[in-house]
């Protein structure tokens, strides 16, 4: 039962429109083996967009940067890999890139920064294994050799952690220290933990103060506090707005009202998509809910970005790239990341990626009875009827126009350490797709079209006693509805 609705992906919607610095770097490649077309997708961090396409083997493009900045550069196009590669940029200087086959990461990159340097020995120290992961997404098909492709990744972050012990402390190794830490949230049993742990306290220990914000970055990387789960008290973090303000989540607390946080990145393609249902149940909920976007960027691309500008929320930084708060709150790396937060500051639901419907449902939930949704915002409690003959529960599921749903016959409620079957179903046929046909937003913005909702009744086992609360549970499968913790008014 590996369904629902398929969740939005468009990864290259970044707009690079409207920033306002006036420095730039240069960049200019060239590769007899680049066919005509190739897409060009470059930027600062981990954001890119397309900024050239290739013509014989030649492509160029300019990028404003205020400081010493990490780009990253992506081809797309026939017999390129499915890899970003990471260059140093600075303002006013010119970056040449040059190769004889569509393996990019391992070109030669000649440029008069010292950090590139830095980049080239860890690259040159690595280039066997680099080379082996390349070749390897030559097969159409390598991306479902999971295995293969996770045991040659360990490869090659065992490699740098091993030349990185000889390098400076500069802007180019911290960068690649802080990539192979990111995703040890998401790793089992890293196996080369006390290398890593040695390696960041000699960094710790010869890197000059102004690197002291990454550092601290990485360490929660690789000794994470706790992440706060559904049903756990919120934690307070400062942070910054555009205008270096100091703000505290907690704040937004006062007047009672619910607070969704928003982790995102100018770079991330779902985050833009998500955007104007939230605008609209935003400008619909103002008197019960707030929204606190908190961005996983650096300063600069944060603040001079025209979409962030746009942002009618409250929009802040915690000046770490989201880190501190990201690291209590985020069980995965990845954004868009959602946290919602009751009034009473308890966490009632948690999501990675955006599905159309998730944030209607939640303005509905906010007049329904109390519930904490940890799988699909979208399916929402409407109502609960508790009789002796049996208890009926009402919900509405919103999802894209088009997009289905299913539930499963086999659904049940548990409460006093019971399970009390699924008997009967009203407006939905269960175990089939069900496509939700009653309208209840249309975005102006094309790829988000249509939100809209069915309402229907399950009928379960009566209690027997009456709870205090109880759990949904859309059958015992990965992927399930799961509703806990409904109150039985």
């Amino acid at each position: 039962m590996n369904k629902k609705t398929f969740i939005t992906m468009m990864l290259a919607l970044v707009a690079m429109t409207g920033l306002a610095q006036t420095k730039t770097a240069t960049v200019t490649g060239y590769s007899p083996a680049l066919k005509d077309g190739t897409l060009v997708l470059a930027g600062a961090g981990l954001s890119g967009t397309v900024l050239d396409t290739v013509q014989s083997g030649h492509f160029a493009f300019s990028l404003p940067i205020e400081e010493l900045t990490v780009g990253t550069l992506f081809l797309d196009g026939e017999g390129c890999p499915n890899y970003s590669f990471f260059f140093m940029m600075k303002p006013d200087v010119s970056v040449k890139l040059t190769g004889t086959d569509c393996l990019y990461p391992l070109w030669n990159v000649d440029s008069p920064i010292p950090e590139q340097q830095t980049l080239n020995s860890i690259t040159e120290h690595c280039r066997d294994v680099i080379a082996e992961y390349l070749h390897l997404q030559e097969n159409k098909e390598w991306y479902k050799d999971r295995d293969k492709c996770d045991a040659i990744n360990l490869k090659l972050m065992k490699q740098e952690i091993d030349i990185l012990s000889s390098q400076p402390v500069d802007a180019a190794s911290l960068n690649v220290l802080w990539r192979i830490s990111r995703p040890l949230k998401n790793m089992k049993d890293f196996p080369y933990m006390e290398e890593l742990k040695s390696l960041e306290k000699s960094f710790a220990a010869r890197a000059p103060k102004e690197f002291d914000n990454q550092l601290a970055e990485i360490h929660t990387y690789i000794y994470p506090p706790h992440v706060l789960q559904v049903g756990e008290e919120a934690v307070d973090v400062e942070l910054f707005d555009m205008q270096g303000n100091k703000h505290h989540l907690f704040d937004a607390f006062s007047d009672g009202r619910y607070v969704l946080l928003d982790f995102w990145s100018i770079g991330c393609g779902p985050c833009r998509l998500s955007e104007p249902e939230m605008r609209e149940v935003y400008g619909r909920m103002k008197d019960k809910l707030e929204i606190i976007g908190i961005n996983q960027d650096n300063l600069s691309t944060w603040k001079n970005n025209d979409f962030s500008k746009s942002i009618v929320w409250k929009n802040w930084n915690d000046g770490k790239m989201g880190s501190s708060v990201a690291s209590r709150y985020c069980d995965v790396g990845a954004v868009p990341y959602y946290v919602l937060i009751s009034p009473d500051k308890r966490i009632i639901w948690k999501a990675v990626g955006y599905q159309p419907g998730y944030f209607l449902g939640m303005a509905e939930t906010f007049n329904c009875p109390k519930q904490d949704n940890s799988s699909n915002l979208g399916l929402v409690v409407r109502h609960v009827d508790a009789y002796a003959e049996g208890t009926k529960v009402s919900f509405r599921y919103y999802t894209k126009k088009g997009y289905w749903f299913r539930i499963a016959k086999d659904s049940y409620l548990t409460a006093n350490g019971k399970k009390y079957k699924l008997t009967a179903a009203d407006g939905i046929k269960l175990d089939v797709d069900n496509f939700p046909e009653v309208n209840d937003f249309t975005a102006k913005e094309d790829y988000i079209g249509e939100i809209n909702y069915s309402d229907f009744a399950l009928t379960f086992e009566p209690f027997d006693t009456i709870p205090t609360t109880f759990d949904f549970i859309e059958g015992d499968v990965q992927g399930a509805f799961v509703i806990r913790n409904v109150s039985v008014e």
